[in-house]
């Protein structure tokens, strides 16, 4: 049996999983407790738990990862929130220079069990502040897992086989898919972390995207198969490791491939993959690699501009048949 379920139910339901079976586990941020967090991710939890398990912050970023990471040392199993990637700007030090590096400057003596979630993504009107897609500098940093969940069944499973990591892991959660329904199974657990998946066979085209773009990526593919081309679509789940394998795999049956990532282009996750599939797979390719990425620009307020900078459908068809031919 499955029930229909929003995504924001299904990270609730992950972390009401958790904290039932992890008696180490506990959530924290500011807001998470009374208020049930920005996006009502953690309603109703505080009064299910308690506030020794369910515990509001300081609105301090540096604070409360930087006691979750003592935390994570000192033996639990810490769930923190940050509210927007934003704003973890504010405890970068925390998480790049603290805990992607202590089992390697401890010889392998210690390592830090954190799961940090963050809201990522735009489409909300929150202006150029409030609008980073910045999963890609986390990627870039050894010590650290990176994933991110697009489907309700990875909403629900990702959390537990983060928690049983030894080192750090951030998930990214896309805002635009809080309120995204989807099935999810009666028996529905912990998901694999390390591999990518497909989403939808195809033969005439690798699509490689990731959380909230693989929706429209979806679409896109759509619109393509009534125009007979058959793109193939890759979700990458885990950003950091990336699952070359799977991504190969697709290259070399399609043969091309159109990135789809809501980063800015330069530096872009994008640009990383292109790079990975010219070393891997260039004698493959019958065409050069697509990339469709936010404009470099700030994220605008307006809603028709920010919808202009952001990877839209159309500009996904017209990528596919570039590199297509048709």
């Amino acid at each position: 049996m499955t029930e229909t379920i929003t995504y924001r139910d299904a990270m609730r339901a992950a972390i009401r999983e958790a904290l039932q079976k992890e008696p180490r586990a506990f959530l924290m941020v500011e807001d998470v407790g009374r208020y049930g967090g920005c996006y009502a991710v953690s309603k109703g939890l505080l009064d299910e738990f308690g506030p020794e398990r369910i515990r509001d912050t300081p609105l301090s970023e540096a604070g409360f990862v930087g006691a979750g990471i003592g935390a994570a040392l000192g033996g639990m199993r810490p769930i923190v929130e940050v509210m927007t990637v934003n704003f973890s700007m504010l405890c970068l030090d925390q998480i790049l220079n603290t805990a992607a590096t202590i089992r390697h400057m401890s010889g392998g003596q210690f390592s830090v069990p954190i799961v940090i979630r963050m809201a990522t993504g735009a489409g909300r009107q929150l202006a150029a502040q409030h609008s980073h897609s910045l999963e890609n500098w986390y990627a870039h940093i050894p010590g650290i897992r990176v994933v991110a969940p697009a489907t309700v069944e990875d909403a629900r499973g990702m959390l537990w086989s983060a928690l049983q990591d030894p080192d750090p892991v951030l998930i990214f959660e896309h805002v635009m898919l809080y309120n995204m329904t989807g099935e999810l199974g009666a028996g529905a657990g912990p998901v694999d972390i390390d591999r990518a998946v497909l989403r939808r066979p195809g033969r005439d085209v690798s699509l490689i995207t990731y959380g909230g773009s693989l929706w429209k990526a979806m679409t896109a593919a759509q619109e393509l198969a009534a125009a007979g081309i058959e793109a193939e679509i890759v979700d990458l789940r885990s950003l950091r490791p990336l699952d070359d394998a799977t991504i190969m795999a697709s290259v070399a049956r399609t043969r091309r491939a159109v990135i789809v990532d809501e980063g800015w282009r330069t530096g872009s996750l994008a640009a990383e993959i292109a790079t990975r599939i010219m070393e891997q797979c260039f004698w493959s390719l019958d065409a050069p690699i697509g990339r469709v990425c936010t404009a470099e620009v700030p994220i605008p307020y307006a809603r028709h501009l920010e919808e202009a900078a952001l990877p839209q459908v159309p500009a996904i068809v017209a990528a596919v048949r570039s590199v297509v031919g048709r």
